[in-house]
């Protein structure tokens, strides 16, 4: 059967790639050949220094404008907007709840999750944790809970998070996202020949999709900027 990977690099804590995500689904599911579409999350650390949770007495506007040189009113209207064109997209994003710390761990279950047939279930498990219900992914706790409700094993989630499995997975990710000169996420790269950056409409996707079909060879796989999240922050 005829196949169309598409590979999605992202963060957890990236607010536009949780919207890009549902932008994504919006576009699969207008897509005729939807089934052939071979989906995965490729993983991209916004803060790879991040302490595994950060202090949760600093609110997320505070730590945003001290980390980018702005007020605080500034911050705040900047998520106050975020906030809005999430809820366009049928997503809801509390800024007040959020509990930031370091994704390594998360991204290293998303590999375990891909073998395991889960990933994008427990990716949307994972965005609807950090931004809506203030869960510090950060902490290994959270993480096997949430990975266990989203349908992995608690035997094979315990193993990975008390080693160093899925280790290079991650990391050989973010190598190839810089070998592409991915600097932002979400970044999608679909059939491994055309790159869309950012939360791109639904339309525009869409539009990926059917361009990358067209330019894809017969036989199966062997096996425009937009808003995005970067080292420099959110644009």
């Amino acid at each position: 059967m005829r196949q169309l990977t598409l590979d999605v690099w992202s963060d957890i804590a990236c607010p536009w790639c949780w919207v890009g995500k549902r932008r994504l689904e919006g576009a699969l599911a207008r897509f005729e050949h939807r089934e052939q579409v071979v989906l995965r999350f490729r993983a991209f650390e916004l803060d790879p220094s991040a302490p595994a949770v950060q202090d949760p007495s600093v609110s997320y506007a505070a730590r945003l404008a001290r980390k980018y040189g702005m007020s605080d009113a500034k911050a705040q209207g900047m998520l106050e907007q975020m906030t809005s064109t999430a809820a366009a997209d049928g997503l809801d994003m509390r800024f007040d709840r959020i509990r930031p710390g370091n994704t390594f761990d998360a991204h290293r279950l998303l590999h375990l999750a891909h073998a395991c047939g889960v990933q994008a279930t427990l990716k949307e498990r994972l965005f609807r944790a950090y931004f809506s219900e203030g869960e510090a992914i950060g902490e290994r706790s959270a993480l096997a809970r949430l990975a266990g409700e989203a349908g992995l094993a608690s035997a094979d989630v315990e193993r990975v998070l008390a080693s160093d499995e899925g280790a290079r997975e991650v990391r050989a990710d973010e190598a190839e996202a810089a070998a592409h000169g991915i600097r932002g996420v979400p970044f999608f790269v679909f059939a491994r020949q055309l790159g869309v950056s950012g939360a791109q409409t639904p339309e525009v996707l869409l539009g990926a999709l059917a361009q990358a079909w067209a330019a894809a060879p017969p036989a199966p796989a062997e096996h425009a900027e937009g808003a995005s999240c970067g080292s420099d922050g959110c644009c």
